[in-house]
């Protein structure tokens, strides 16, 4: 079996997601600590999230990916962790711990905190942790409420989709981290599909000009003691999230009936990823503002062009 990851002391990564994001910093929440349901939002003060039933968001889900479903299938939405996933190396065991937690937490609908890394020498065992937050505070959105009346069945709509944008971010993380071919999942070979596609000769022009605005934007944000090749390497650590989030937000929005422009997904990634660039600590805040708009406009003309070639490869 092949190894993708070698059994060394712990370590963290932590990457950015969708609605959501992976920011640094939140593994101070205790998804075992005691949680309200009830939570004070505008026009209404006590709503009471349970009263969504678990087995009719797993069943939507199930519909639209059985990879997800077997992830999911154990797993309960109240922020305990579940083994899902074990598979050995050698004389390593390499296991997944996932946790689901739905809660309102303000204006991010859904965050993905992953992987947590511990490694047992005496075990021989590394166990690697997710925690998916999801909050359903887009309940009273136009589209939502004409299409479901009922609440239960909105909340229930509105879960299962967010969740299923943050269990891609970690099946593809599942696929990245685990021994081959455990993680080879037909979401991760797609998700490696439409990288090879933004990776092509096809579109190195937009791939050059994305990259040069990644590289400026982290030279932008640099401490001053990294070197140039670790600053290579989060250009193009970057690079693979905002692929990672165009495959994201393209598959949930096809399965759920609710695509998103590349314009606005653009816009969106550009700002994050200059967030993960590291800043304008090396510039003035105007100077800033301008590569991230000149990002988001080749990170359109890439999304675009990764489109046009999926779309030529299905003629």
């Amino acid at each position: 079996m092949s190894k993708k990851t070698r059994p060394v002391e712990q370590k963290e990564n932590i990457s950015q997601d969708n609605s959501g994001s992976w920011f640094q910093g939140f593994y101070d929440l205790n998804p075992s600590a005691p949680c309200s349901s009830f939570t004070s939002i505008p026009c209404f003060p006590y709503l009471d999230l349970s009263i969504y039933r678990e087995s009719r968001v797993k069943s939507i889900i199930k519909t639209h990916s059985k990879d997800m479903y077997r992830l999911l299938e154990n797993v309960h939405f109240d922020g305990e962790y579940c083994r899902v996933k074990c598979v050995r190396d050698g004389e390593w065991e390499c296991c997944w711990d996932l946790a689901v937690r739905v809660q309102f937490f303000g204006k991010m609908q859904g965050m993905a905190l992953y992987p947590k890394r511990s490694v047992s020498e005496k075990e021989k065992k590394i166990v690697y942790r997710s925690l998916i937050l999801v909050n359903p505070y887009q309940l009273w959105d136009e589209f939502l409420v004409t299409r479901f009346w009922n609440i239960q069945e909105r909340v229930e709509f509105l879960i299962a989709r967010i969740l299923f944008h943050e269990c891609i971010h970690v099946m593809i993380s599942l696929g990245n981290t685990l021994p081959s071919p455990s993680g080879n999942t037909d979401i991760f070979r797609e998700f490696r599909e439409m990288l090879d596609i933004a990776n092509s000769k096809k579109l190195v022009s937009e791939m050059s000009e994305v990259k040069f605005r990644l590289w400026n934007l982290v030279v932008f944000g640099a401490s001053g003691s990294e070197s140039e090749q670790k600053m290579l390497e989060r250009v193009e650590e970057i690079y693979e999230f905002l692929i990672n989030e165009k495959y994201s937000n393209q598959k949930t929005g096809q399965v759920f009936h609710s695509p998103l422009r590349n314009s606005k997904l653009a816009r969106k990634y550009a700002w994050i990823a200059a967030v993960k660039a590291g800043g304008d600590r090396q510039i003035s805040k105007r100077v800033w503002q301008v590569e991230v708009r000149r990002l988001s406009i080749a990170l359109r003309e890439l999304y675009d062009g990764i489109d046009a070639l999926n779309r030529s490869y299905m003629v």
